[in-house]
């Protein structure tokens, strides 16, 4: 599968490769990036299963997560994309593709989420026509829902997955055609 690149004005939205696996790992075992998402650092052996994982799902799918890296340093800064986890949550999500993202604390308040999950929303209704697109965000992170509402998304649904309330936010059906 030929993963596309994403170049916006200061990010470059690629692949994961194996290579990441420090910068990748060291991301994801700050407590700052999860904190809203699982809540818990992940391993290096938990981050390589990731990296794996959606490589696999674009390969099975067509569509995954992307990283994000910064076009002037090269620098890893986090990853953004579309995904299906098939999610054992009420309401679920019903094969609508979910969208996400993570950033390194340094990256936060630069405008840099908004940045390349435009990019990735781009890409979705250019080559996802008619697809519907939802994210999940725990309550309490005001930053994300900021960013989410700005997108074009709605809150739409409180929903419960492992143990934990969410919310599910759902953006307009794009009939965009490629």
């Amino acid at each position: 599968m030929n993963i596309p690149v994403l170049d916006t004005t200061r990010l470059r939205l690629r692949e994961h490769r194996p290579s990441d696996l420090d910068a990748y790992a060291a991301m994801w075992a700050d407590e700052r990036v999860v904190r809203h998402i699982g809540g818990v650092p992940l391993s290096r052996e938990q981050s390589w299963a990731r990296i794996l994982q959606y490589r696999g799902m674009w390969a099975s799918l067509g569509f995954g997560f992307w990283v994000i890296e910064e076009r002037a340093s090269g620098a890893l800064i986090g990853e953004a994309g579309l995904q299906d986890m098939q999610r054992e949550m009420a309401p679920g999500l019903g094969g609508t593709l979910e969208c996400g993202w993570g950033l390194v604390p340094a990256a936060h308040g630069k405008g840099l989420a908004d940045e390349a999950v435009r990019a990735v929303l781009a890409w979705a209704d250019r080559e996802r026509p008619g697809r519907r697109v939802a994210c999940i965000i725990a309550p309490e992170n005001a930053p994300s829902q900021r960013l989410a509402a700005k997108l074009g998304f709605a809150e739409s649904d409180n929903a419960h997955y492992r143990g934990k309330q969410t919310v599910i936010w759902r953006r307009a059906v794009s009939t965009a055609a490629g």
